[in-house]
């Protein structure tokens, strides 16, 4: 029996497809595999039992990647799941940004119980005139599945629509709007666009990549969107180039008391993929993920190990390795399989960084013995018997 524990409430639409082989329990430290959205896991001690832990979402920073590696624990996301639910917030953020909505609420609340309110409003509302988003640029830093999706709404909009990603990957590229203009560096972006939105990883290149410096660069009036990562901004640079009029509105999905008080920045509670769909999406890609793992072996969307399919073993037995990436392993693996007798029908191995893993499948059923062999050697770091 496979056991399960969810650190977070995880979407039943996801969990319904645990088949009869799973349970979920209660305690972390009885788990084979941890589903979990935004719970601090840097403090927490990981069972030997534990295999894999899938973040319904993309980022994983509240997850302990290398420690998780070291253990040989595969650390799962579910990139592009939620994209839909963020893309329409940073439309609405756009469009609020422009039309000063927010403020046109408000005053309609502060003054809804004058009786006269329907003359004081054809005057009060020459101070919320906005800006129509038709024909201006918009520069998306990032266009991985939310940046993608964002650039092309915004160009059927009417929006003259400019990208930059240097990892743009081919199925992102062939998703775009051909009327998207791809430009190579950023720079390029802060100088010539009237909306700048970030779609992008935080990395050390990106931490804070919206900072005094580059807001010099940008336009009078610029208006800033933030709906991926809050360290991808300098709030402090932000909060000055908001009241200096720099930058016209700062719309961001990450509350702060640096913001406190501060008109013209707009900041919703992480709002991007609260949506129904976007949990449900990210769950079912989540538990799929792990049952791919638990069952076959196979690695799909990790952060901390390679890509890994295997399909389905159609041998004996198979048998999985989480590995160091260092000379010499294979040799070692096959010398252990040959000692035991065992005749390898079928094996993967792929790298990442300084982790490997490597799958066998074997021409008998996996026992504890060939496990502990296996164990034995420098540089294992887990053993799983799939089959």
């Amino acid at each position: 029996m496979v056991k399960v524990n969810c650190l977070n409430k995880i979407s039943p639409v996801g969990l319904n497809l645990l088949t009869d082989n799973y349970t979920q329990v209660e305690e972390t430290a009885d788990a084979n595999a941890i589903l979990v959205r935004s719970a601090a896991m840097h403090d927490m001690d990981f069972s030997d039992n534990l295999a894999a832990i899938a973040r319904a979402g993309a980022g994983v920073n509240n997850i302990p990647l290398d420690k998780c590696a070291e253990k040989g624990i595969v650390v799962f996301n579910t990139p592009g799941a939620n994209a839909n639910g963020v893309k329409e917030l940073v439309i609405c953020g756009m469009l609020m940004a422009s039309r000063d909505i927010v403020g046109g609420i408000e005053w309609t609340k502060e003054n809804e119980s004058d009786p006269n309110v329907k003359k004081t409003m054809e005057k009060a509302k020459s101070q919320f005139a906005g800006k129509e988003i038709k024909g201006k640029k918009l520069g998306i830093i990032g266009l991985g599945a939310i940046g993608v999706l964002v650039a092309n709404a915004a160009n059927r909009l009417g929006m003259d629509v400019y990208g930059c990603d240097p990892f743009l990957s081919v199925g992102n590229a062939l998703n775009l709007s051909r009327d998207i203009h791809v430009v190579k560096t950023r720079e390029e972006i802060f100088k010539e666009c009237d909306y700048i939105t970030v779609h992008a990883p935080l990395l050390d290149d990106t931490k804070e990549m919206i900072n005094k410096e580059t807001i010099a660069m940008m336009k009078d009036g610029v208006i800033i969107l933030n709906y991926a990562r809050d360290l991808l901004v300098c709030e402090a640079d932000m909060v000055e180039a908001v009241q200096s009029g720099k930058v016209a509105k700062y719309m961001c999905d990450f509350a702060s008391p640096a913001f406190k008080d501060v008109k013209n920045i707009i900041a919703t509670p992480h709002l991007g993929a609260s949506t129904e769909e976007s949990e449900d999406n990210c769950a079912i890609m989540a538990v799929n993920q792990v049952m791919d793992y638990i069952e076959n072996g196979n690695i799909k969307n990790s952060v901390n190990y390679p890509a890994c399919d295997a399909g389905i073993c159609t041998t004996e037995g198979r048998i999985t390795v989480n590995h160091k990436n260092v000379p010499n392993m294979l040799t070692q693996f096959t010398k252990v399989f040959a000692e035991e007798g065992i005749n390898i029908e079928n094996m993967v191995n792929k790298s990442r960084g300084e982790y490997s893993y490597s799958v066998f499948d074997i021409c008998s059923p996996s026992g504890v013995h060939l496990v502990e062999q296996l164990e034995k050697i420098e540089g294992v770091l887990k053993v799983r018997i799939v089959k």
